[in-house]
Formats: structure tokens, sequence, C-alpha cells
């Protein structure tokens, strides 16, 4: 059996973590600041952040919206409210069964949302059906959508009301959720020492 040698790991990591930092400096920091404001718009007026993604993406929906709920409390004033719709399981898997796994976002926000409600949609293929029809469904009833998307963007691009884009290569999971999660405590740390 052959092991990896050192010096191959060492030079893999070098180029992962440069090839992070050419995205970091290739971000639309102006779409950032739109995003922050959409989120204090939320806060200011007792609306709610709805947050959704498949695999990865509903990891860091799940932890972006722990960040935003909970990550900010010590903020003077309102506190944000923020739902992960991944997290809701037994509700995914009802609509997955009854009506179709495209559907598993959109019915939760057929419940949930309201006018003035943020929803902020996280895929690096900006393509996966069921968060494409939440963010058509979002747009259609006075929500405003957000999309953490990476490759070319796909649907969610031309779609969502703001973009953040991580404009990759077709494939480049990891690099795309690695920064959409940098971009979460990016946002988080922001909020706090505003606040």
């Amino acid at each position: 059996m052959e092991f990896i040698r050192e010096d191959d790991v060492e030079k893999f990591a070098q180029r992962y973590v440069q090839r992070l930092e050419q995205l970091l400096e290739s971000l639309d920091l102006n779409a950032l600041a739109l995003i922050i404001d959409q989120i204090e718009r939320v806060r200011a007026e007792g609306k709610t952040i709805y947050l959704i993604g498949n695999g990865g993406s509903a990891a860091t929906a799940s932890h972006m919206a722990e960040d935003l709920a909970f990550g900010t409390r010590m903020r003077e004033g309102e506190r944000i409210k923020a739902l992960s719709l991944t997290d809701n399981q037994p509700y995914v898997m009802a609509a997955a069964n009854d009506i179709g796994y495209d559907s598993i976002f959109e019915e939760q926000l057929k419940n949930l949302m309201l006018p003035g409600d943020l929803l902020i949609a996280i895929s690096a293929s900006g393509n996966s059906p069921n968060v494409v029809k939440a963010v058509d469904y979002a747009n259609r009833h006075g929500g405003i959508s957000v999309g953490l998307v990476g490759f070319d963007g796909g649907q969610l691009r031309e779609s969502c009301h703001i973009v953040l884009h991580v404009e990759t290569q077709h494939g480049e999971y990891g690099p795309v959720e690695d920064i959409h999660l940098i971009l979460d405590h990016i946002i988080t740390e922001y909020l706090i020492q505003a606040g």
C-alpha cells in the first residue's frame, strides 16, 4: 500500500486555499451590502427570513438560520426571525411523498410566507428544482428573494431579486459551499458589531 506523501497534501492544500482567496476577492460586495440591508429591514419590520437548500447547502441554510436568529441575540431591539425550511423533516417527507420533492419548500412557504418576508435560497448550481420553485412562489407572493449561488449562477441568477454569485467551474461544490458559509459568518459578525 502506498501512502499519500506529506508534500502532496501540502501542495493540494495550498492550491485549495489560493482558490478560496481568489473567490473571496471576486465577490460582489455591493450585493453583500444589499443582503444585509434586507436582513435589517426584515428585523425592523418584524418579518421573517426563510432559508432553503439541498445537501451541503441545506446544512448552510440551517447554520445561517441559527446564526441569524440566535447568534445575533445580543443586539439591541427586536431579534431576527429566521427559520431553515430544511429542518422541518416531517413536513419535508410528507410533501415529498404526497406531492413531490420539487415542492418541499414551496409547500412550507404556502403555510408561512407573508408579503415582505425574505427567502434566502442557497444552491451551488442555482438550478435545484425545489429551490427554483420556492423562489418563484416567494416572488409571486410579495417576498424578497436572495440567491447565494455558484458555478454559472443557474436559474436563480435570473430569478432572485438579489444574487451573490460565487463564479466557478461547474462542479466546484466544495469551494462554493465554503464561500457561502464564510458569507454567513461575515453577515452575522457584521450584524452583531453594527448592533
